[in-house]
């Protein structure tokens, strides 16, 4: 038999075959180095400089971030985002997976309607729930107070060491975080649920059948069965709730104002940034604070990973 002519790699992929790919790739890779890459490193020069205005520039070496890490302000700021991290995570997410185990439920009737219920309040935006929930939180006239008088009247009728609402309590005003928790709740817990929801299809149904017959009750099935089976996924969420929080912004802003509040009892970390970087000028001073921030975040996806990783996640 005679052996196959042998062909050229040019002449196989045709004329120009070698410089195809980089074709395709090349307008990916330009945009990314443009719009990526040269800000990124940019910022690095940004957060070692002062800038009073986009042509007033001086250099001023690592005096940024002293100033930062010495500044009782962002401080309070960041105080006010751990606190709401913290919320998401131990409060807002444990709900949520309350509610898909509850809505994962084969004897729950209208699961699907249901689950529509709790999801839809992130599809409305953060605009739209801002100014319903400064409606709720109003004094006097504000839902809420309304709801807190009614509830404590009726129960001041039947014990009366209960005290009366105040009807004009100022939500917005005294329990600032709070106020912001209650609406970052409401609009989020049902979003989480999706990924709690999605988890829980995922469990074996032939473990949790096995260790029913072994005996085990409904809290030592969860505890044993489905907490492994959903634990990277649990994972994942706790990673995304705590990534939001330290970039909390625009609910508090159109809630507040830019000043987060009396007193900054509501000023956040990206607040602070954009108070600097885009009301008062100083691009530098808040780029430094913008690393502070993503040395944060990579610390603590970091310290995620490690303790995942002992687990063999």
């Amino acid at each position: 038999m005679l052996p196959a002519p042998k062909v050229s790699k040019r002449r196989r992929g045709g004329r120009y075959s070698w410089w195809a790919p980089y074709v395709f790739i090349g307008p990916f890779v330009i945009l990314f180095l443009i719009f990526t890459v040269y800000p990124l490193l940019y910022s690095v020069v940004m957060a070692m400089q002062y800038n009073d205005g986009p042509k007033s520039t001086a250099f001023v070496g690592l005096t940024n971030f002293k100033r930062v890490l010495t500044d009782p302000v962002f401080w309070r700021a960041m105080r006010n985002t751990f606190v709401f991290a913290a919320a998401s995570i131990f409060i807002q997410l444990p709900c949520s997976l309350g509610l898909a185990l509850l809505l994962n439920r084969e004897d729950i009737k209208a699961r699907g309607f249901w689950r529509l219920i709790f999801f839809s309040p992130v599809l409305v935006g953060l605009a739209f729930v801002a100014v319903m929930f400064g409606l709720i939180f109003e004094k006097n006239t504000g839902l809420l107070n309304v709801l807190l008088v009614d509830g404590t009247q009726w129960l001041h009728g039947l014990l009366p060491f209960i005290p009366v609402w105040d009807k004009e309590f100022p939500w917005l005003q005294e329990w600032v975080l709070t106020a912001i928790i209650i609406a970052s709740f409401w609009m989020y817990v049902g979003f989480n649920m999706v990924y709690f929801l999605a988890a829980l299809q995922s469990v074996s149904k032939e473990l949790l059948e096995a260790a029913e017959v072994d005996g085990a009750n409904a809290w030592h099935r969860f505890l044993n069965v489905t907490i492994p089976a959903i634990k990277p996924v649990a994972m994942f969420v706790v990673l995304l709730s705590f990534l939001g929080s330290m970039q909390l912004f625009e609910l508090p802003y159109l809630l507040l104002g830019p000043g987060g509040g009396p007193q900054n009892e509501g000023l956040t970390v990206v607040m602070y940034l954009f108070e600097y970087g885009f009301n008062a000028g100083n691009l530098g001073y808040a780029s430094a604070v913008g690393w502070i921030l993503a040395v944060i975040l990579f610390a603590f996806a970091m310290l995620q990973k490690v303790l995942a990783g002992k687990d063999g996640i």
